[in-house]
């Protein structure tokens, strides 16, 4: 209590205590809040639990002892930091400035909220030692965030991370900060001017038919899903010369309350772009493209036969990846393809590799998550390889390595620049779809999750499955040909050492590969109470493989995960 210094947080703690209010004293101070590869995230609520004033100075403190420690340059370099339009966002922003400040560090701070891969892309424009973005992305409005970038525009990873943390535990105690750090200071700069200018600019190189695209015409609706990414999809569509969006106007501005939808998030399906397709019946226009709250993610939508199709992450990230390589060698038809790269993580559907392997180029699958995305494409650029596009399921896409994360303000503009000439030929998104699955097989995925609120009872639920080290070599009638285990000390029963080659961690993901040619992956998700799971197969025959794979899906769930038994609850 001595050191919580936000009034209205003391405050709620004050008549906790008052009320003797031990379930709430217990949420609030049994653990502390844990800062990992992700950074920070949770709820907005007091205590050393959750995110709030506090919490996100003690992080900063400790970033900034770390880098003190690490980074002799940093003084030099400094460290930038956005934040999008959720409740305190600016707030937690402008303290983490003021910590850098006081200890002589220059802080790029952007004066307006900002979409996040323009905090990314900042980073290695500026050359700054870290970037910092206040962030909860695609969470409920009580959620905030606090994500960390490398100096190499990535997001951090071990060793990193777990250096950081410990420097946070060694510096809980607030600093005294001068009352005018903020005001007035030669080292603090906003970068907007400069990164919006760049940013902009460096885009146009990835589109292929600007002197096409206005005369185009096609109606394409957007939505910032009440969050950042307005201003900056429409800078996008202008530097692709493409027809200005039509805008779902209740959903236009930042808005932390976010009041037309459940949860803000464009993966939710038909729920959360209900309005975009009511605007877009409205105006004729009939391709949707949605950002997420903080603009780093796309999600896509149709209306085909008279019915609107939402496309799956794994359908756009083919759709991407095809347009990308065959305009990119158009451009280039000199290039070593040998030497062009594409890359998605280990649970994002297998149809990029055929594509890949068909095409010549070099593909690679990563961890789930975009930190060893943009960590490996980094390391393949180093390496002389061009990084043409890397993507997660999870409708995250990175288009080029300017930023090294995932950015749905670019994938905006390529994706309706690739619309509109898709059109422009008469056809549709779904029949270009349609049309790459004829050169590589159809490929069909089943992604869903269940709600599952005691980890406990997701590390049993993993337990059970390993089975004592003895894996199920069925599921039903379908054998099980492999099993790839990703937690400590890693497990790949196809490889002859049964050591899995892909990094291992504390968190469980199982991966199962069917005789049949159907994988499933299930997993713990790193940032919400939820168990995921991730099934693929590919066949001739669309229909035939769906049901094929529905019914391995089925069996799974029942045999492994169980739903009634564990408490599981479907979304």
């Amino acid at each position: 209590m001595e050191w919580e210094n936000n009034p209205k947080d003391k405050q709620i703690i004050q008549q906790y205590i008052t009320n003797n209010d031990t379930a709430q004293l217990k949420a609030a101070f049994q653990d502390r809040i844990a800062f990992g590869t992700a950074g920070l995230r949770g709820a907005m609520r007091p205590g050393p639990a959750f995110m709030n004033t506090l919490t996100v100075t003690q992080a900063a403190q400790g970033i900034c002892a770390y880098l003190e420690k690490n980074e002799p340059e940093v003084k030099v370099k400094g460290v930038c930091i956005g934040y999008d339009g959720r409740h305190n966002s600016k707030d937690f922003a402008l303290k983490s400035a003021a910590i850098f400040l006081s200890r002589g560090v220059p802080v790029y701070i952007y004066d307006d909220v900002v979409p996040t891969p323009l905090l990314a892309f900042a980073i290695r424009e500026l050359g700054t030692s870290v970037g910092i973005m206040v962030t909860a992305s695609h969470n409920p409005k009580d959620d905030n965030g606090y994500k960390v970038y490398g100096t190499n525009g990535a997001q951090i990873v071990s060793p990193v991370d777990k250096g950081i943390a410990q420097c946070i535990l060694e510096n809980l105690k607030p600093w005294d900060l001068p009352s005018d750090v903020l005001l007035n200071n030669p080292l603090r700069k906003d970068p907007t001017e400069r990164i919006f200018a760049k940013y902009f600019s460096d885009i146009k190189a990835w589109s292929f038919c600007s002197g096409l695209n206005r005369e185009r015409q096609l109606k394409i609706t957007y939505t910032a899903m009440h969050g950042v990414g307005a201003k900056s999809s429409a800078l996008a569509f202008e530097s692709f010369n493409l027809c200005p969006y039509f805008p779902v106007k209740e959903q236009h501005t930042p808005d932390p309350e976010f009041p037309t939808v459940a949860f803000p998030n464009p993966e939710e399906g038909k729920g959360a772009l209900k309005l975009a397709m009511e605007t877009a019946d409205r105006v004729g226009s009939p391709v949707i493209v949605a950002n997420d709250p903080d603009a780093d993610r796309l999600a896509a939508a149709e209306k085909v036969n008279g019915e609107w199709k939402i496309f799956s992450g794994d359908e756009i990230g083919i759709i991407l990846g095809y347009w990308i390589y065959k305009n990119y060698r158009k451009q280039h038809p000199d290039v070593d393809v040998a030497k062009l790269a594409v890359l998605n993580t280990t649970v994002s559907c297998k149809a990029l590799e055929a594509f890949a392997r068909k095409e010549g180029l070099y593909y690679e699958e990563t961890l789930t998550g975009f930190k060893w995305l943009g960590n490996r494409a980094e390391e393949l650029e180093r390496a002389g390889y061009k990084v043409l596009f890397a993507y997660e399921e999870a409708i995250g896409y990175m288009i080029g390595t300017a930023p090294l994360d995932k950015d749905g303000v670019k994938t905006s503009a390529v994706f309706s620049e690739m619309a509109s000439s898709v059109y422009a030929d008469n056809g549709t998104i779904q029949g270009y779809l349609n049309a790459i699955y004829t050169e590589i097989n159809y490929f069909v995925t089943n992604n869903r999750y269940f709600y599952c609120y005691d980890p406990k009872k997701t590390l049993q639920i993993f337990e059970e499955m390993r089975n004592g080290g003895k894996y199920f070599s069925s599921c039903g009638k379908y054998a099980v040909k492999n099993i790839r285990d990703l937690k400590n000390p890693g497990y790949d029963s196809s490889k002859p050492d049964k050591k899995a080659t892909l990094p291992t961690s504390s968190s469980d993901n199982l991966t199962l590969f069917f005789e049949n040619g159907a994988l499933i992956s299930l997993r713990g998700s790193g940032t919400e109470p939820k168990l995921k799971y991730y099934a693929q197969l590919s066949g001739a025959d669309p229909k035939e493989t769906k049901a094929l794979l529905d019914d391995i899906v089925h069996i799974v769930i029942q045999q492994l995960l169980q739903p009634e038994k564990n408490g599981l609850e479907a979304p």
